[in-house]
Parts: C-alpha cells; sequence; structure tokens
C-alpha cells in the first residue's frame, strides 16, 4: 500500500467514525432543495436564537488540550465545559481517538450538539517536514509551497484537524517578531 493510499484510508476511517459518532454535520438527512444556502442559514439562525449569551460566548473559546500533562479533575472539567456548551474549539488535541471522545460528548451530551473545531499549528508540515514558509517563499516556486501544504494538510487531517493556523499571511516586517519565520516575508 502506497503512503497516498494509506492516507486515503486514514480519511475513510475519520469519516465513517463521524457518522458512527453522530455528528450533525454528517449525520443529518439529505433532502432535495431548490435552495441549500438559505435551508442552511435558517439552521444557524434556529439554532443561534436558541443559545445562551454563555453559549455564544463558549463557541469564540478555545482551549488548550494538555493530555500529558493535566490530571484527570482537569480533562473532567474540560469535559464538563463542553457538556454546558462553553467551549467552541480546541488547539492540541491530536489523535482521531482523542477528538472523536471529545466531538462525542459536544454532539450527544450537550444540549445543542453544536460539534467542536479541532485545531493545530501546522506551519511546515504536520508528519512530513517542509522547509519553513520563509524558506519555501525564498525559492520562488508557488507549486511546490501548495504541494507542501497539500501534504501537511492531508496529514493533519488524518489524525483528527480541522483547522490549521497556515499559511500565515501577516506582512512581517519587523525581525523582533518571535514568529517572522511563519511567514513568506516582505514579498
Amino acid at each position: 500500500m502506497t503512503r497516498i493510499d494509506r492516507i486515503k484510508h486514514s480519511l475513510c476511517i475519520i469519516v465513517a467514525g463521524m457518522l458512527l459518532i453522530g455528528n450533525p454535520v454528517f449525520a443529518q438527512k439529505k433532502t432535495v432543495s431548490t435552495n441549500l444556502e438559505i435551508n442552511k442559514k435558517q439552521r444557524v439562525e434556529a439554532i443561534l436564537s436558541q443559545m445562551t449569551i454563555e453559549e455564544k460566548l463558549g463557541q469564540l473559546t478555545q482551549h488548550r488540550w494538555f493530555w500529558g500533562d493535566q490530571n484527570e479533575a482537569k480533562r473532567e472539567e474540560l469535559r464538563q465545559k463542553i457538556r454546558d456548551g462553553l467551549v467552541g474549539s480546541f488547539l492540541g488535541v491530536s489523535g482521531v481517538e482523542y477528538s472523536g471522545n471529545l466531538q462525542k460528548i459536544a454532539v450527544k451530551e450537550s444540549r445543542l450538539g453544536v460539534p467542536l473545531i479541532f485545531a493545530q499549528d501546522v506551519i511546515h508540515g504536520w508528519r512530513t517536514t517542509f522547509p519553513i514558509p520563509l524558506a519555501e517563499a525564498a525559492t520562488w516556486d508557488p507549486q511546490s509551497a501548495e504541494t507542501s501544504a497539500r501534504i501537511a494538510a492531508i496529514e493533519a487531517t488524518a489524525v483528527g484537524t480541522h483547522w490549521t493556523f497556515a499559511p500565515m499571511v501577516d506582512i512581517a516586517r519587523d525581525p523582533r517578531w518571535g514568529r517572522i519565520i511563519e511567514g513568506s516575508g516582505e514579498d
């Protein structure tokens, strides 16, 4: 089995897992509609109208998840925040099992069942490491940068990541900024 075949296989497992945990994004009944955008907007408005101010603020809240250095009481506290609708996303949850367990809590045990978003810093690759964005920009080869970003996206998605903080598009003009290497420079 080639590496691409393994990645495709992993993606199929992730989608199947989301279907099994009842993610409303995937589990909703498919209906024929002439104007799907209106239906989506109505659905969003319906959910928003049911949310409390705390739940709306919770959707704007991102927590850092440290599996290795948190005790069980802290992990349970975060799980309860998910149940209470006070978490919209997590940074640093890695692995389909971990993200699946947290997603199951959000979808099955919270009042409105709003799914979580899982984010990661994937600045220059996930499992496969590529040159830093500043170095990629120096090659003046946009196709190479696009290819490395695509591979990183596939690999990050395979471990349950929905949202990556890359590419960073700030124009970095001050070398004192510690993360200047994450951008492509002034040009």
